[in-house]
């Protein structure tokens, strides 16, 4: 029976599949088509993290992440550097403040 995937996948899927004993069609991206199967790649994890809550799918999430941050150059340190900036201005999410409306003041 033949399976269609049509998604990226990790880079030692395919040494697993034939290790099994089956046969696999696949192809390496360019790097416009890598970044925008990352990005898809991003939002199933997301998902996948939404549905478990898991340290495995957290894990997941946080290999797409990484493989982002790589690809476009962007150091662990920039990130926690931006994370505290945000912090700083606009807080974190501990109060578990849950914004219904504003009423904003004509300017």
């Amino acid at each position: 029976m033949k399976f269609f995937y049509n998604k990226l996948v990790r880079d030692k899927i395919i040494e697993n599949i034939k290790r099994k004993g089956h046969t696999c069609e696949y192809r390496k991206l360019n790097d416009e088509e890598y970044r925008q199967e990352l990005d898809k790649k991003l939002l199933e994890e997301s998902k996948e993290v939404i549905e478990a809550h898991s340290a495995e799918e957290l894990g997941d999430l946080m290999e797409v992440i990484e493989t982002i941050m790589k690809e476009h150059n962007i150091s662990f340190e920039e990130v926690k550097q931006a994370m505290q900036k945000k912090r700083n201005s606009n807080g974190a999410f501990n109060d578990k403040i849950f914004l219904i409306s504003v009423d904003e003041k004509d300017k």
